[in-house]
């Protein structure tokens, strides 16, 4: 197990460009997107959102799709990057378990998982949340989330199964990544 470990791909947090590390962790490449792509992806938005004119004054700075500081990328930002990709994002309906996931599905139909996890730090002071991605590597399910040390491997689909309807009961948002062509 520690072999295999070595060979998948893992990048750790830095500031909040979670979406970012779980994005490379996801494609399982460090070049896969950079932190320009990601700024080039939500100016884009920008320009294309009718709304725009509503924008206040500290847009500058916190923009509609991500922080210009710190990143923090929206969701808006993690679609459009996945399709890119030709790749496909579906919402998971938080009102079914875990169990409704196809997570024995070929790797070629369901590439991995995004968590949208909420976090509380400070003393429940900052409220966030955070991405994370999931992926099966070499028929082994991993939580390649950006805070580990290391991916954490799940024994099986049912712990794996388990873990979800934790984080859906704690009110992370599922979003799963398919192949485009389903």
């Amino acid at each position: 197990m520690a072999d295999s470990k070595k060979q998948i791909y893992h990048e750790r947090q830095k500031l909040q460009f979670c979406l970012l590390h779980s994005l490379n962790n996801l494609f399982q490449d460090k070049n896969a997107f950079t932190r320009k792509d990601l700024d080039d992806i939500a100016e884009k938005l920008v320009l294309e959102d009718p709304y725009k004119g509503n924008w206040a004054r500290l847009s500058v700075i916190f923009k509609p799709h991500h922080n210009s500081l710190t990143g923090n990328y929206d969701i808006n930002v993690l679609i459009s990057a996945v399709e890119g990709k030709g790749k496909r994002v579906v919402w998971h309906d938080r009102r079914n378990k875990a169990s409704s996931i196809n997570l024995d599905e070929s790797e070629g139909k369901l590439m991995g998982i995004v968590l949208n996890i909420p976090v509380k730090r400070y003393g429940g002071f900052w409220r966030s949340r955070h991405w994370v991605s999931l992926r099966r590597i070499n028929g082994v399910w991993y939580n390649l989330d950006s805070d580990f040390e290391s991916p954490y491997s799940f024994e099986s689909t049912e712990e794996l199964t388990d873990f979800l309807d934790g984080a859906i009961d704690g009110g992370t948002e599922v979003l799963l990544v398919k192949d485009d062509a389903d």
